[in-house]
């Protein structure tokens, strides 16, 4: 009985949806109701749409059936571990995921971060802090509009298409089925093109900890991302590796090598 009344607290959703004009959409899954309550309110007065569950299974099927733009995620649930829903969810979405945990061991961090998640933010924490964070991921974890003539071909079509609302990429026409860093990475360097982005910058850009993971990864992600790239068009390599200081993506990559 609890758990139910838990899930969407009347007062607040009503804030979000009559008071705010639609915003990104968060969802919380935390089973504390006064934690769940500070966040529903800080997130809602700062234009977010938020929805809240109180149990790992109600927010797994709320996922699957509703469009989410980030999703705040409570470590210890009393269904679910917050790190297990996390692998689970990674299975099929790349939607950024911020955890709250009493934990503060560094290993529990690193595991936190490794397993797929944007941010995590030990309990007790500034419900302001976690609004702040939420834009920042957002910002980190969405591509700036495509400027125009920015990725042309020669009939004029994009070489590559971002969607950011559904976080993939299309290159030559068909969406590229990309690992979450790999996405990352790609649409950092697409943000930026003709620039050469270091590794420590596309760590920044993917990785909320960059100190959690070695810089080396990046080159294993962009060599993934090439592969892919090379199994649709075989004789095209628009990622340019700049020795000693890091990559950049040829937009004409399709005029200069078709």
């Amino acid at each position: 009985m609890i758990a139910l009344a838990l899930q969407k607290p009347p007062q607040l959703a009503g804030q979000s949806s009559k008071e705010q004009p639609m915003g990104d959409r968060i969802l919380i899954i935390e089973d504390e109701p006064a934690i769940a309550d500070a966040l529903l309110y800080a997130l809602a007065t700062e234009g977010f749409e938020t929805h809240w569950c109180a149990l790992a299974r109600d927010g797994m099927s709320w996922l699957r059936e509703n469009p989410v733009d980030l999703l705040v995620l409570d470590v210890g649930l009393p269904d679910e571990s917050g790190f297990e829903l996390c692998r689970r969810i990674r299975q099929f979405s790349a939607v950024p995921i911020m955890f709250l945990t009493a934990r503060k061991e560094e290993v529990d961090r690193i595991v936190g971060l490794e397993i797929g998640a944007d941010d995590y933010v030990v309990k007790p924490f500034s419900p302001r802090e976690i609004s702040a964070r939420v834009r920042a991921i957002l910002r980190r974890t969405r591509s700036e509009p495509p400027q125009p003539g920015s990725a042309p071909t020669s009939d004029e079509t994009p070489l590559f298409l971002h969607d950011s609302e559904r976080r993939r990429i299309r290159y030559q026409q068909q969406w590229l089925e990309l690992t979450r860093y790999e996405y990352l990475i790609l649409s950092a360097l697409l943000r930026h093109p003709e620039h050469v982005l270091s590794r420590d910058q596309l760590m920044d850009a993917a990785w909320d900890d960059p100190s959690a993971s070695l810089d080396r990864a990046v080159d294993t992600h962009i060599k993934g991302i090439r592969t892919k790239l090379k199994r649709i068009t075989p004789t095209l390599d628009p990622i340019i590796t700049h020795r000693g200081l890091g990559y950049s993506i040829d937009m004409r990559a399709a005029e200069t090598q078709s």
